[in-house]
């Protein structure tokens, strides 16, 4: 079990790059463009987790095996698009997938580095974020985060199960398949039924106080 978050981060970073690489598919990037995409969605938030918490160099810089998992999904997913857009919303599914497994190992690892309760649920969710917002900072799109169904949420409440289960000292194992489970299922839930957090939007009672506001700096000599 003490391997279970390395294979964890493994798994999400290949699914983020996945995400990642596809995207760069559908901007019609070449192929270093989607392999550069690809690093960079399944490794962003992990190398922000490491940096955080002193593991340095981070796993991603150290470890090849990050680097193999990420160059392989950019590869795959640049000549063989064709069968991965043919599912529904894939780079929604895959996000959703990258953004369980890094929820839950970033908040395990952060646990093993010794971080009080509330920062490693908080470094949970910076690892499942981080990887989707440099994609989307990288194709000029406002991040999935700041726009989307529940997102942060979700990977607040899988880092939120796995420190319970911590705290509590329970199995491992079941407390991780638990945590993964909530953060996919009300990702997906999300997407499917538009669950999100309030929007902010400008009260049409203001917009004429503004307008008249307008006028008179218009109107004065």
């Amino acid at each position: 079990m003490e391997k279970l978050p390395l294979a964890l981060d493994l798994i999400g970073t290949f699914v983020f790059a996945l995400s990642g690489a596809l995207a760069g598919v559908r901007r019609e990037l070449d192929l270093f463009g989607v392999l550069v995409l690809s690093f960079a969605a399944g490794n962003s938030g992990g190398i922000t987790r490491d940096v955080l918490i002193g593991a340095i160099p981070p796993g991603a810089v150290n470890d090849w095996r990050y680097l193999g998992v990420s160059l392989v999904a950019g590869v795959v997913t640049f000549y063989f698009s064709s069968l991965i857009v043919r599912m529904r919303n894939p780079v929604l599914l895959f996000d959703a997938a990258g953004l369980a497994m890094f929820a839950v190992s970033g908040t395990s690892k952060a646990l093993g580095y010794g971080l009080n309760p509330l920062m490693a649920i908080a470094l949970g969710m910076v690892t499942g974020i981080g990887g989707g917002i440099v994609r989307d900072v990288l194709l000029a799109e406002i991040p999935t985060v700041l726009r989307a169904e529940l997102y942060a949420v979700a990977a607040l409440a899988a880092a939120t199960v796995v420190v319970i289960g911590h705290t509590l000292q329970l199995s491992v194992a079941p407390v991780t398949a638990v945590a993964l489970i909530l953060c996919f299922w009300l990702r997906v839930m999300a997407i499917r039924h538009g669950w999100q957090l309030p929007v902010a939007k400008v009260r049409d009672q203001d917009e004429p106080s503004l307008e008249k506001e307008g006028s008179r700096v218009h109107d004065k000599p």
